[in-house]
């Protein structure tokens, strides 16, 4: 028999955040979050998401061992503002028994349907900046800390329980040492010289700070248009600007000024903490602080896991002044390979940024829908 039982306290929230850990217990390609970081994701008090959001965290139970986990989530912003009448589900982790993902997913009916709600979506986090899609192909290739790991069952039981692809969101890689730089070295100038623009570098985070909010307001505007696109609010500026930034190598951050210093485009990647993460084993202490501070100094591969244009910069050629930055930063630090975190397989606008490099699609992942 299985039961589903709602968190309601500390313990039964650790619980839910450790599950996938025996779940994926030794797995090549599953890489743990850290807990700390996840309680604190799911902490009412902290996460400001919850100021336009509604969430509930359920566990399955059968035979009094926890067999699955899902969290129901409503943003009232994409509801009340966008008028898209979507529960969202994500952190949905389930052993391979299609009745416990039916039981768990019936709470996320219920939560839709309690407040009319038209169909259901996921696996999806609060906004944008987290975690996205079920993985589909590439299972035998290891994850990042931005992305969801599952078996390739999961896919199965949505299928199986009468969900369909909503969206599909492509994974790809190229390596360093074999990018084209004729394309954009020589772009780079004029573009600057036309329209009168110039590149920030940095060297400590401090000096990133005064600019992470120009960022955000850019990141809205960018992806205004993307159907699955929720604004990130000022209350959540400052929790990812505490969060997130300090974490991230200033090298590896670039933005495009204009001449009257109007941030006209951004760029974030971040070293790649995978190995690292795997060896910590969801915490920091006492030796996880160790190997996440030796993949920050010495990854030899980078994920690119945010560029934003203004769209009247898009078909300009901007991008080619953020290569090229990047194209000296990564040959001076050794960097191998360029990884490319999820993008939505119609957003061909991103797509065409990459043409040049051949990247090879290694993951693809999607969100699953079913109407209520």
């Amino acid at each position: 028999m299985i039961t589903v039982k709602e968190v309601t306290d500390k313990k039964s929230l650790k619980d839910y955040v450790t599950f996938p850990f025996g779940l994926y217990k030794d797995h090549p390609y599953w890489v743990p979050p850290l807990i700390a970081d996840e309680m604190e994701t799911f902490d009412k008090a902290k996460n400001p998401a919850f100021q336009t959001a509604e969430a509930h965290f359920f566990l399955a139970y059968k035979d009094d061992k926890i067999v699955g986990r899902i969290a129901a989530i409503i943003n009232w912003s994409e509801v009340n503002d966008q008028k898209k009448s979507k529960v969202r589900f994500g952190w949905w982790d389930v052993i391979d028994d299609i009745e416990v993902s039916k039981a768990l997913l019936e709470k996320v009916f219920e939560l839709g349907r309690k407040h009319n709600l038209e169909h259901a979506e996921g696996p999806m986090g609060f906004s944008n900046l987290e975690k996205v899609g079920v993985l589909s192909e590439g299972y035998d290739n290891i994850g990042t800390m931005i992305t969801w790991y599952n078996y390739p069952y999961y896919v199965t039981h949505l299928e199986q329980l009468g969900f369909a692809k909503e969206k599909e969101y492509h994974e790809s890689w190229f390596p360093f040492n074999d990018i084209p730089t004729d394309f954009f070295e020589k772009a780079q100038v004029m573009i600057s010289k036309r329209y009168q623009l110039k590149s920030l570098n940095f060297t400590n985070t401090k000096d990133i700070l005064p600019y992470v909010d120009k960022m955000f307001d850019l990141f809205n505007t960018a992806y205004a248009n993307l159907a699955s696109f929720v604004a990130i609010t000022d209350v959540q500026k400052e929790y990812f600007k505490k969060k997130y930034i300090p974490f991230i190598n200033p090298e590896y951050i670039k933005f495009v000024m204009d001449k009257d210093d109007k941030m006209v485009a951004f760029s974030i990647v971040m070293p790649d903490f995978s190995h690292a993460l795997q060896k910590a084993k969801g915490k920091l202490f006492p030796f996880g602080w160790y190997h996440l501070l030796q993949a920050r100094k010495h990854s030899k591969a980078v994920l690119f896991y945010l560029i934003g244009i203004l769209p009247e910069y898009q078909s300009k050629g901007v991008t080619s002044m953020i290569f090229h930055e990047y194209y000296e930063t990564f040959s001076r630090l050794g960097i191998t390979h360029c990884i490319r975190t999820p993008e939505l397989e119609e957003n061909h606008a991103i797509h065409n940024l990459w043409k040049h490099f051949n990247p090879e699609v290694h993951r693809k992942r999607r969100t699953y829908r079913k109407d209520l």
